[in-house]
């Protein structure tokens, strides 16, 4: 090892020292902030002088041109690897939905040839010193943009089953997809803190307990960066800052009104702890944050100095990079997708452009020229940028020379995600112990989504909303029709979608798969004031369980969901109710539970489950059926027995 490569190395070990010292899934001193000030933080990896010496002397060399084009980052659908060269780039990324050459069923290797060329040419500038390439991709459960890759269940249901050191190798396990397709950079772990079941983006969350969101947050930055360097590692990323979780009435980019000492307590808790594990990066969040009670309006966060600098990077000591939002600067009150000069003012060190990222570098470096921006904030988001792509290893080793850079065989965890569904799955009714299920069973499944991939693993599968996709798509895993019938046999196993014309005499038992279809953030928003009820939004399903329900065989409903579900109407239709979740691709794993004595449910909720179409979660007058901890086992014997049945209104207000 050279002198220089041992230098670099140091923050390497103070990084493992400094997350080895700490007991995995404690939280310390933040389970008890009183949310009086924001704790004063000090980052794992201290500056090591000789690397910001060279940092310095590049930095130094830069034009102005350069430095703006390490800052912008536009999506691989929109620059060529000859316009990496050409503009400075010093990033890419690939949205959901973004594939090598929009190729849906590319394979390993094309993604690493394509991320091959990008690093290429981001080499072949004619800078003094080349500086390497960072690509980020959404890899929210699994690397779920590439076909064939496994894929975990959605962060709702992995808080379910409360299990710190799964989640760091559930982190380690995806770090290695990624890597295989020549990729060093994840935007994950979420650390929302769901607080109102109308948004879309719940299932994104693992918790609404701030502090089991803090555990998994630390446990799944481990997992990903692992020392940084290594063949499986990757750069992780806290997302979104700060406040997500939070909006009212669950809008999607909507109003966190928040106290200051909420925003501390409750929304912070996830990136103190993810700081503590040396995250690299931080995502800005779309939500503005309004402190109704102090009289504080601080606006759309991508442009707010107070939380990206003198919170984050003062007072937390973040010495990484924080990247915007995709097209987050346009929401920013008199910016637009390519300009935004209170936001890099704020804090914003690199910034998401996807499309219009050549007119933002021209009105970028217009507005340093007009002294709109400071030279010194640029020169200091450059710093990080290139600090973060150091520490990494990226000046010293090229991505592909990772033992994983194109072996497709890396990209199947499937084994591990398998367990993951096991402790996800919670079992909210089991009325004269139906369940488990008899190996010899023979059953009769009803429900579309039994059968369907698209609804087993929600949004952010394949496509960014999770749809336009079919069972062929996904070249992996099993739905739980297919799991049903490895393990009972097929000829024990009849199908039927709508279950129209269906006797249920001589079965022991049905199955109905229910579930809601796919969506991501946004357009999975339920908009206040709909009732917010399953059988509602999917009437079809209700339909189908009414069909086989009270005919004299015991009925086992399983729910495919990206939220508590009110669903009181259909847990009185079943004998056993089992809330699934989106599992992802292993239903192996929910057959696994569901059949036999091999496997029990240990999952608990992670959210209160809700009473009625209007309760939306903890608030003041919701209406909660079952408690956060709430979950059967097979040796429980409480029966739920009939649950009220509120009117539900046709608006909430």
């Amino acid at each position: 090892m050279t002198l220089r490569k041992m230098k670099l190395f140091i923050p390497m070990l103070a990084l493992v020292a400094a997350c080895a010292g700490a007991p995995h899934g404690d939280t310390g001193r933040y389970a008890d902030l009183d949310g009086s000030d924001w704790p004063a933080l000090t980052s794992p990896m201290p500056l090591d002088p000789a690397m910001e010496a060279r940092i310095g002397q590049i930095v130094a060399g830069m034009t102005l041109a350069q430095k703006v084009g390490q800052m912008t980052q536009p999506d691989v659908r929109n620059i060529t690897p000859d316009q990496v060269r050409e503009f400075y780039i010093g990033s890419v990324l690939n949205g959901g939905g973004a594939w090598p050459n929009m190729k849906k069923d590319a394979s390993v290797a094309e993604w690493a040839a394509l991320s091959a060329q990008f690093h290429d040419a981001a080499l072949r500038t004619d800078m003094t010193v080349k500086i390497p390439l960072i690509w980020g991709t959404d890899a929210v459960h699994g690397h779920n943009n590439v076909r064939g890759a496994t894929m975990f269940p959605h962060n709702i249901g992995l808080g379910a089953a409360d299990d710190v050191e799964m989640m760091e190798r559930i982190g380690r396990a995806t770090a290695q997809q990624v890597r295989a397709t020549g990729i060093s950079w994840v935007f994950a772990p979420t650390v929302a803190v769901g607080q109102d079941r109308r948004w879309g983006r719940t299932y994104e969350s693992y918790s609404s307990d701030p502090q089991l969101v803090a555990r998994y947050g630390a446990a799944v930055v481990r997992g990903l960066q692992g020392e940084l360097t290594g063949d499986g590692d990757v750069v992780a990323t806290a997302k979104h800052y700060l406040g997500d979780g939070g909006t009212f009435q669950g809008v999607d980019q909507g109003e966190n009104r928040a106290t200051r000492a909420e925003m501390i307590t409750t929304h912070g808790a996830g990136y103190y702890t993810a700081l503590d594990a040396g995250v690299q990066t931080v995502m800005a969040t779309y939500n503005s944050w309004n402190d109704v009670a102090a009289g504080e309006n601080h606006g759309k966060l991508h442009g707010d100095r107070y939380v990206l600098t003198d919170v984050l990077k003062d007072r937390l000591d973040f010495t990484g990079f924080v990247v915007s939002d995709w097209n987050g600067i346009e929401q920013v009150q008199g910016c637009d997708k390519t300009r935004c000069a209170q936001a890099i003012n704020a804090g914003i060190d690199m910034i998401m452009v996807p499309e219009d990222w050549r007119a933002f570098i021209t009105n970028t470096i217009a507005d340093v020229e007009a002294g709109r921006i400071p030279m010194a904030r640029i020169d200091d988001a450059v710093t990080r940028i290139l600090r973060v792509k150091m520490r990494a290893g990226l000046f010293d080793r090229a991505v592909a020379d990772s033992r994983f850079n194109g072996q497709a065989s890396a990209i199947d965890v499937s084994a591990l995600a398998r367990e993951a569904v096991r402790k996800s799955v919670v079992l909210l009714k089991n009325e004269n112990a139906v369940l488990p299920l008899r190996a010899d069973a023979r059953v009769l499944v009803v429900g579309a989504s039994a059968d369907s991939m698209s609804n087993q693993t929600g949004g952010w599968s394949l496509t960014w909303q999770g749809t336009e996709n079919t069972n062929a798509d996904f070249a992996t895993g099993q739905t739980l029709l297919a799991a049903l019938k490895e393990q009972l046999g097929d000829a024990d196993v009849t199908y039927s979608a709508d279950a129209a014309g269906v006797d249920v005499a001589g079965y022991d038992a049905v199955i109905a798969v229910l579930g809601e279809t796919p969506y991501a953030e946004y357009n999975g928003d339920v908009r206040f004031p709909a009732p917010v009820q399953h059988s509602l939004l999917h009437p079809t399903d209700l339909r189908v369980l009414r069909a086989v329900a009270d005919k004299g065989v015991p009925v086992v409903t399983v729910l495919y969901s990206g939220r508590p579900a009110y669903a009181n109407d259909l847990i009185n239709l079943s004998d056993a109710f089992v809330a699934a979740f989106l599992p992802g691709t292993e239903a192996g794993g929910l057959a696994d539970v569901m059949i036999g004595t091999h496997h029990d449910f240990t999952g608990r909720l992670s959210f209160v489950w809700p009473g009625s179409a209007c309760s939306t979660g903890e608030h003041a007058g919701d209406v909660v059926q079952f408690a956060r901890g709430y979950g059967l086992s097979y040796g429980d014997r409480r029966p739920v027995g009939v649950l009220p049945l509120p009117a539900t209104p046709a608006r909430c207000d």
